[in-house]
C-alpha cells in the first residue's frame, strides 16, 4: 500500500491528465491513495482533483516542500511517493515504486524522467537530467532526486526531518539526510513524464543558473525569482511557490513545519 502526494497551484489545465494517468496503473486502485495538496488555487484545480483524488486539501505550510510535508503527514500508508501536478506518470509507476520497498532497508527510491512534450529540445534536456541522475546513482556521490519522482518510507522521512521549506534544492537536499537512515535506490523503470515549460519559457541555462544560485544561498533568495514567475502562456503562476490568503497560518522557515504525525511515532 502506498500514498501518492501531489502539490498543486492553479493547474486546472494539466492536473486532470496527471490524475487520469494515476488512475490507470497496473495495480488495483484500491492499493494506493491519491492526495492533492492545493496552495490556494484561484482556478478549478481543487474541483478537478476531487474527481480523482481520495483527499484534497489546502496546505498549511509554505512552498512546495511544505505542501509535500503536509500531504505526507496526512498519508495513510507506510510508503509515500511524490509527483507534480503537471507530470504524467508511466502506467507501471506505482507498481515499480512499491517493488523498491520490498527490501526493508530501503528508505528512498527515485527514477528517471521523460518529456511530456516530446520535442528534440526537450529530449536533449531529458538526456542531461537522466545522465546526471544515473551518474549520481551509480557513483553515490550525490542523488539527483527530483520532487516529481521520489518515494520514501514514511517513518524514516519524518525522522530525517522532512522537506526543508525553501525556494530551491529541497528535493535534492532531502536525499543527503535520507541516505543516513538506510538504502537509497534508483529504479530505471520508475519513470515520470516531466513538463519542461519552465525551461522553455524562461530559458534552460538561465533557469538552472537561478536554481544553482538560490541553492548556494541556502535555498532562499530575494534576488532570484526561480519560483516566483508567471507564464505568458495563460499567465499561470508556477506551481513551485503556492501561497494562501491567510499568511498567518503559513510557516516561513527553512525547517519543516510541525507535523501532527511526529506525535504519533
Amino acid at each position: 500500500m502506498i500514498s501518492v502526494i501531489i502539490p498543486a497551484y492553479n493547474e486546472q489545465e494539466r492536473i486532470g491528465d496527471c490524475l487520469r494517468a494515476l488512475t490507470r496503473q497496473t495495480i488495483p486502485r484500491s492499493e494506493y491513495e491519491i492526495i492533492v495538496v492545493d496552495g490556494g488555487s484561484k482556478d478549478r484545480t481543487r474541483e478537478i482533483a476531487a474527481e480523482y483524488a481520495d483527499l484534497v486539501f489546502i496546505q498549511k505550510s509554505e512552498r512546495v516542500g511544505g505542501a509535500r510535508n503536509d500531504g505526507i503527514c496526512r498519508a495513510k500508508h507506510d510508503v509515500v511517493v511524490t509527483t507534480d501536478a503537471d507530470s504524467i506518470v508511466d502506467e507501471r509507476w506505482v507498481e515499480e515504486t512499491i517493488k523498491c520497498f520490498r527490501d526493508p532497508a530501503v528508505v528512498l527510491a527515485f527514477g528517471p524522467i521523460r518529456p511530456v512534450s516530446n520535442t528534440p529540445r526537450n529530449r536533449r534536456y531529458t538526456l542531461l537530467f537522466n545522465v546526471l541522475t544515473w551518474f549520481g546513482a551509480v557513483t553515490r556521490f550525490y542523488y539527483y532526486t527530483l520532487g516529481c519522482n521520489t518515494a520514501f518510507r514514511k517513518d524514516a522521512f519524518i525522522r530525517a526531518g522532512m522537506y526543508h521549506t525553501v525556494d530551491a534544492g529541497d528535493d535534492l537536499e532531502i536525499a543527503v539526510r535520507m541516505r543516513r537512515m538506510g538504502r537509497v535506490v534508483f529504479n530505471s523503470s520508475m519513470r515520470v513524464g516531466f513538463d519542461f515549460r519552465r525551461y522553455e519559457e524562461f530559458g534552460f541555462f538561465r533557469t538552472l543558473f537561478e536554481w544553482y544560485m538560490i541553492v548556494l544561498q541556502g535555498g532562499v533568495s530575494d534576488r532570484y525569482t526561480y519560483t516566483r514567475k508567471n507564464y505568458t502562456n495563460g499567465a499561470k503562476p508556477l506551481p513551485a511557490q503556492p501561497l494562501q490568503k491567510d499568511r498567518s497560518s503559513i510557516h516561513h522557515s527553512q525547517e519543516p513545519a510541525p507535523c501532527a504525525c511526529l506525535q504519533d511515532e
